[in-house]
């Protein structure tokens, strides 16, 4: 359950590095089309990253929501 909550933190602060602008591809001196292709897969590390050092809280909380469902 724990790696569930973790994999949904890690997700949703991918999204928002995203909408934030991050990986976005410049229009000069960028990596071309490729940098536009991989640009996710390097946002989604450093989403994982920011989760394994304590991310905002989201999977704990998601982490006890679920443990609290499944007890009852």
């Amino acid at each position: 359950m724990r790696e569930a909550a973790e994999n949904l933190e890690a997700t949703f602060l991918s999204e928002m590095l995203k909408s934030a602008g991050l990986g976005a591809s410049r229009s000069t001196f960028g990596g071309g089309i490729g940098e536009g292709q991989f640009s996710s897969f390097l946002r989604e590390a450093q989403a994982k990253d920011l989760v394994k050092a304590s991310g905002i809280g989201l999977a704990e909380a998601l982490f006890e929501a679920m443990k609290a469902d499944i007890n009852g």
